[in-house]
């Protein structure tokens, strides 16, 4: 029997899936190198963004010599030292597909939210305050949407738009995809230049650091709309800032930060920001396909064998 820890993002009726199926689910958080500790006695492991598994939390785990899968649930798996662990021998898989409906729903309903202000007027209304006049929106229709990263997420996005008459421009550094023929291929700098509005969906590399700082905005259109539901490493904040308060950028929706959940004040109190605390997964139908695929990732994994002898560690 193996030992499967999950320490967060997995619903009940998966945990119980598995526990039929023989494994020996431990559904309980730890951090740190308790968590460590602990990964000694574990044949996998299941996250989410809470958990940072560094190069010391992987040393104290190969102690056991057991650990030999890490399953991020969800799409990036920046917080996890990847390289690190495949070194050890330990597989690093994610759930790319769970989410993709959801982040690309949570990124259009931001998009007509920056552009008709219902972030904050609403706040307004709730303060008693009737500032019908301040808040002369943008029509999406007719608008071109850049969309850097023509993956999944990118293609259910960019389908949405498509339905509300926006334009599509994107980027991919994989160059043209098998996309529409009416969504046109840009090189990024053409992209920053003719987009209307701009939405990110590309993972986060700590190498190459931000994919947009002052130089990038100051290449976009003047009163762009940003929309950042990818990773909050990718856009600088301090430089982001910048441009909100001289309206370079009219308006920014942003489900990631710099540092969750630590955020800055100055930019989620913005006035121009729509800001969200990371949900772009948080339905309760992208949850279930989460979990199915944690559930068919286990299974595939250790199903050469599960008639392997019973070795059930106590934690």
């Amino acid at each position: 029997m193996y030992n499967i820890l999950i320490t967060d993002g997995v619903n009940r009726d998966a945990i119980e899936k598995l526990r039929k199926l023989n494994f020996n689910v431990i559904d309980e958080y730890y951090d740190g190198l308790e968590l460590g500790e602990k990964l000694k006695y574990v044949d996998a492991l299941v996250i989410r963004s809470k958990n940072k598994i560094t190069k010391e939390i992987i040393d104290k785990a190969c102690e056991g010599n057991r650990l030999k899968l890490i399953i991020r649930s969800g799409v990036g798996i920046d917080n996890i030292e990847v390289e690190y662990a495949q070194s050890k021998g330990i597989k690093v898989m994610n759930t790319p597909c769970g989410s993709t409906v959801s982040v690309a729903e949570l990124t259009i309903g931001q998009i007509i939210t920056i552009a008709r202000f219902v972030n904050l007027s609403n706040v307004r209304m709730r303060e008693g305050k009737w500032e019908k006049k301040q808040y002369i929106g943008t029509e999406i229709f007719g608008k071109t949407l850049g969309v850097v990263g023509m993956g999944r997420i990118g293609k259910e996005v960019s389908k949405r738009a498509v339905a509300m008459g926006m334009n599509i421009i994107y980027y991919d550094i994989l160059g043209k995809m098998d996309v529409p023929s009416k969504y046109i291929f840009c090189e990024f700098e053409e992209v920053l230049a003719n987009a209307d509005f701009l939405t990110i969906h590309i993972p986060y590399e700590k190498e190459k650091g931000y994919l947009i700082t002052e130089k990038e905005i100051n290449k976009m259109k003047d009163g762009i709309y940003l929309i950042n539901h990818a990773r909050g490493g990718l856009v600088c904040e301090k430089d982001l800032i910048k441009a909100l308060d001289s309206g370079k950028i009219k308006a920014a929706a942003l489900d990631v930060f710099e540092s969750e959940p630590n955020i800055n004040l100055n930019l989620v109190s913005h006035p121009r920001v729509s800001p969200t605390p990371h949900i772009g997964a948080s339905t309760l139908e992208a949850q279930c396909r989460i979990s199915s695929e944690i559930v068919d990732i286990i299974i595939s994994y250790f199903k050469e064998d599960q008639n392997d002898k019973d070795i059930r560690v106590a934690l």
